[in-house]
């Protein structure tokens, strides 16, 4: 599922995928754990902002192989993310990494374009190793659960979309984003625990695509910064809300309006994709009930807020969270 609201763990920060390996001489060893750990500071930056997400990357309580595959597919995601919204680590680590000049970090498209290069050579073993460690970290994780490339180059897809798609004409075109940039993680997660199904996956969907929506209208002003705006042109007529209004400090009523109808958009989308928590056991079970009651509680903070998402996104308190991940799980009871 794409990364949620109101809740912020400490994720399980087991260093394996970056660990060092021992040699013989001991010379060798620091010499080569040194030249590792200046290659590996980026990916190493891009992992800990799981610590700064809204509900969990790899909770503790996930078997290992759970964890490993998705903290993997979390470093390629945020990495993606990073890379479209200019938010890198500076000093062009990351483009080194993918074979780049430093300079060209600031080249989003050429970055995203290198990226899936790299990605490529996950997927064909002929074509050597990635470069970039979160890929490396990757490829094991592709080929212990026969991982495809389709749901990563979505990823990619999205923010090259996001370089050049500032505006969404209508609903129908926020969908086929979402598609791109939300729903290939909650497929890679069926995929990772070996649940996926048409149906699981179909309310997988629905799922992404609301925290996406969420997550949208949290975001109004900071996307509205980056020069985006995810709220649907054809809504924003039909409230009367002009792109001036979204700059105000705070929302009038118009905004409001129109906000809580995404909002309520949102929350049926959630509400589709629910009966997912009931279709799994165990410990899957209580992570899907935590991205559902995670954007639940997201939603439930914008409206405590009045609508009004202007002068930041509204966040839920982990109280509230986990009676949201409560109320799911009392209302999706186990199937069998």
């Amino acid at each position: 599922m794409t990364p949620g609201h109101g809740l912020r763990p400490r994720p399980d920060t087991d260093p394996a995928p970056f660990s060092d390996t021992h040699t013989d001489t001991h010379t060798d060893a620091r010499t080569d754990a040194d030249t590792r750990t200046a290659a590996d500071a980026p990916a190493r930056a891009t992992l800990a902002k799981a610590a700064s997400e809204n509900f969990p990357v790899a909770p503790a309580f996930l078997p290992r192989a759970w964890r490993e595959g998705l903290m993997a597919v979390y470093g390629f995601a945020r990495l993606v993310d990073d890379i479209g919204d200019g938010d890198l680590a500076p000093g062009g680590g990351d483009a080194v990494l993918l074979g780049l000049e430093p300079a060209a970090g600031d080249d989003r498209l050429a970055m995203l374009d290198a990226l899936e290069a790299d990605l490529r050579r996950v997927f064909a073993a002929t074509a050597g190793p990635p470069r970039h460690p979160l890929l490396l970290a990757l490829a094991p994780v592709v080929r212990a659960h026969g991982l495809t490339p389709e749901p990563f180059l979505g990823l990619i897809e999205a923010n090259r979309q996001d370089q050049r798609v500032a505006r969404y004409a209508t609903y129908g075109e926020l969908l086929d984003y979402c598609e791109l940039s939300a729903n290939p993680v909650g497929r890679l997660v069926l995929s990772l625990t070996g649940t996926s199904s048409p149906e699981r996956i179909r309310r997988s969907d629905a799922i992404c695509t609301a925290l996406q929506i969420v997550e949208h209208l949290q975001d109004v002003a900071e996307d509205l910064d980056r020069d985006r705006i995810y709220l649907p042109a054809e809504d924003m007529r039909r409230f009367h809300v002009a792109e001036h209004d979204l700059r105000a400090p705070s929302a009038g009523a118009s905004v409001r309006a129109l906000v809580a109808f995404e909002a309520e958009r949102a929350r049926a989308l959630l509400d589709e994709g629910t009966p997912l928590v009931a279709g799994v056991h165990g410990r899957l079970r209580l992570l899907l009930a935590g991205f559902v009651g995670g954007g639940r509680a997201a939603l439930k903070a914008v409206s405590a807020a009045g609508f009004d998402v202007l002068p930041g996104p509204p966040k839920s308190s982990r109280s509230g969270l986990l009676r949201e991940v409560a109320a799911v799980l009392r209302t999706a009871p186990r199937k069998g």
